[in-house]
């Protein structure tokens, strides 16, 4: 089995382990974007090495978090990662089904960056399959347990490439979630959007629309240097 490779931030480092999901720039603009402003619980469902929680962890310094994820390598590289950063007292893993599970508590916020590839070759890596695919996830299973363990008054935000997310938002819909802020992504300012953040409410709420491209003729652009440079190295 292959090793994922290790990435180092700021504040914290990521061990690969074998849990066959690297850090991505998608990981790290959901971590950076989501609202976490008059948060108390948040819930990170497949957490992977644990990346979203730790960066969670780091901007809100309060904050009590839940993670969970199905994968025993992804599992021992969080236990890894949680265990040597700064806010491991904020911080619980636990291994399993979040359709299954059973908390003890709702909470106000939920992140994931969820399997999104409903068809198409498999990967090999069993792991990586099991992060990117749908098969053992379905987005309308996701969005219903996320109801059930959402506050009334909560937050749940997620990451997706443009075609799924626009059929997560519709399906979001029919089960009477509301978008109130949804911000779209370019690789460069001539490429066509190819991620969206998203982040649903249950209550009914216009929708703040934003847009951020990562990189300009000079590099990465400066939203995107303002949005992650408490996190990256090199920013």
């Amino acid at each position: 089995m292959k090793k994922t490779k290790d990435f180092d931030f700021k504040q914290f480092t990521i061990y690969g382990g074998y849990s066959g999901m690297p850090v991505s720039t998608d990981g790290v603009l959901l971590g950076a974007w989501i609202d976490l402003k008059s948060s108390a619980y948040l819930l990170d469902i497949g957490t992977g090495t644990g990346l979203l929680s730790l960066m969670c962890a780091q901007r809100n310094s309060s904050l009590i978090i839940e993670a969970i994820d199905i994968d025993s390598h992804a599992i021992e590289a969080a236990q890894v990662n949680f265990s040597r950063s700064s806010w491991q007292k904020r911080l619980t893993l636990r291994q399993g089904d979040v359709l299954q599970h059973k908390f003890t508590q709702q909470f106000d916020r939920i992140i994931c960056n969820p399997p999104y590839f409903n068809s198409g070759e498999q990967a090999c890596n069993a792991a990586r399959a099991t992060a990117r695919h749908t098969d053992t996830l379905t987005h309308e299973a996701l969005l219903s347990r996320c109801k059930q363990l959402l506050t009334n008054k909560g937050k749940a935000s997620f990451v997706l490439p443009k075609p799924e997310g626009e059929q997560f938002i519709q399906l979001a819909k029919t089960q009477d979630w509301h978008v109130s802020r949804l911000c779209q992504i370019k690789t460069t300012e001539h490429k066509e959007v190819s991620r969206l953040l998203i982040e649903l409410t249950k209550f009914p709420t216009d929708t703040l629309s934003e847009s951020l491209t990562i990189r300009t003729n000079l590099g990465y652009s400066d939203a995107f240097i303002k949005m992650t440079k408490d996190f990256y190295l090199k920013m």
